[in-house]
């Protein structure tokens, strides 16, 4: 169901409540009205005759000319007036009632709603001859109830009217909203399809416009982390092209070779005036470089020693590796036992991380000494995580700069891929802080 019509509906279900509610309280008003009307008017009545009769010897027209004339009246248009005799003979003074044509009649339904039970008065009167008659006024009040179902119905189609012109204002507002909904929804589908350059047009209405803004920014963070992870994805490709390029390479130049002089002095040694010590000798020096050669290849592949020895040794004896290699650099580590128990995705990850960041400290930082600590913690997002963060003194770097390094960008997808959180500080000439933290059952 459309919220198009879902709204019409409540607008209808809500006019038709108080179209009841108020025709309710309109036809209980007009039945009092009217009650009250006739009721007042034959008390008037009875009142205006007793005194009138008392002060009709004063005219010269008799008590029967003064009651027609009174009865003519419009006040009285309410009642039928008769006098009875003594000997009960009735005088009727009823005047034709101006009733309404059938065009203008009420219904019959409202007229019995409205009019109620008005008894027959019957009230002794003197005339000033001294006569003892009856006044009989019985009620009429059809004139009564059709000016009220007059008023009823300009009420009722003002009220009408009311309803239709705010039902007509609602879906007006609301084909303009549902307008910017339609754009919105489309942009959507199109982002959806992983074009993030698509962007929402600015809208007059205040909070499609904030919504507008928000997608707006979100879909911008999402084209630049996607052109982040192109870069990031041929980047990768290309180290991995390299890597295989120089694997090559050195199993031509290294394994190759080597096994061609072994080939060669194999054949050597069979000879009967060969030296075969000395071939032998030759042969176990060539296998002793193949096999510092190949320590070195798997070294480079995965390190073996991390499977054997634990997190903590493996990042202890890179550390060594690169103090001997960079005697001006003071490389410390902080390394908790705790650390070799945990998983092997985990340890790899953390591996290559500060084997990168040791990598850039050496090549960029110029810095004079460097801190790597690795420890777990209890306290991150109800749980605990391992906390990683390499400090170095260095030449530090620009915001700009970080999001082109693609260094930067693969610790950070390691550590995000692990469900962690990367964050870098630093500031030009003050030293660089990387920390990850990476949660752990």
């Amino acid at each position: 169901m459309s919220l198009r019509y879902q709204i019409n509906i409540r607008i209808l279900i809500s006019s038709l409540f108080i179209l009841l509610l108020v025709g309710s309280i309109v036809i209980w008003q007009a039945r009092n009205a009217v009650e009250k009307e006739v009721d007042s008017s034959i008390n008037l009545t009875v009142q205006l005759i007793n005194f009138g009769l008392s002060q009709a010897s004063q005219h010269s027209y008799t008590e029967t000319d003064w009651l027609l004339q009174f009865n003519a009246l419009k006040e009285t248009r309410h009642l039928n007036i008769q006098l009875k005799t003594p000997s009960g003979e009735i005088i009727s003074l009823a005047r034709k009632n101006h009733s309404a044509s059938p065009q203008e009649k009420p219904p019959q339904w409202f007229i019995r709603l409205v009019d109620g039970q008005h008894p027959k008065v019957e009230n002794p009167i003197t005339t000033f001859g001294g006569k003892q008659l009856t006044l009989i006024i019985e009620a009429n009040p059809l004139d009564e109830i059709s000016e009220v179902w007059e008023e009823s119905i300009g009420f009722f189609s003002a009220l009408l009217l009311l309803s239709l012109f705010t039902l007509l204002a609602v879906n007006l507002a609301f084909n303009k909203a549902l307008k910017s909904i339609s754009v919105i929804v489309n942009a959507l589908k199109i982002i959806e399809t992983g074009q993030y350059g698509q962007k929402l047009p600015v809208f007059s209405i205040l909070e499609y416009d904030s919504i507008a803004k928000a997608i707006n920014h979100m879909t911008g963070e999402l084209n630049i982390i996607q052109q982040e992870n192109q870069a990031l994805t041929q980047h990768s490709l290309e180290i991995q092209e390299y890597e295989r390029q120089r694997l090559s390479q050195e199993l031509h130049d290294e394994l190759g070779q080597s096994l061609t002089a072994i080939k060669v002095m194999a054949v050597t040694a069979a000879h009967k005036k060969a030296d075969v010590k000395q071939s032998t000798d030759s042969i176990v020096s060539v296998c002793d470089h193949l096999m510092r050669v190949v320590r070195s290849m798997m070294h480079q592949l995965h390190p073996l020693v991390l499977t054997e020895l634990g997190l903590k040794s493996t990042m202890e004896d890179l550390v060594s590796h690169w103090a001997s290699r960079n005697s001006e650099l003071d490389l410390v580590i902080a390394c908790t036992d705790e650390v070799d128990t945990l998983e092997q995705k985990i340890a790899i990850q953390i591996y290559r991380i500060v084997q990168e960041c040791i990598t850039n400290i050496v090549r960029h930082a110029e810095a004079g000494r460097a801190i790597i600590s690795l420890e777990i913690i209890d306290s991150f997002n109800s749980g605990r995580a391992l906390r990683l963060r390499v400090t170095d003194n260095g030449n530090g770097c620009t915001a700009e700069k970080i999001k082109t390094g693609f260094g930067l960008l693969g610790m950070k997808e390691r550590v995000n891929s692990l469900g962690g959180e990367f964050t870098i500080e630093t500031q030009p000439q003050e030293g660089m802080s990387i920390i990850a933290f990476i949660p752990i059952k």
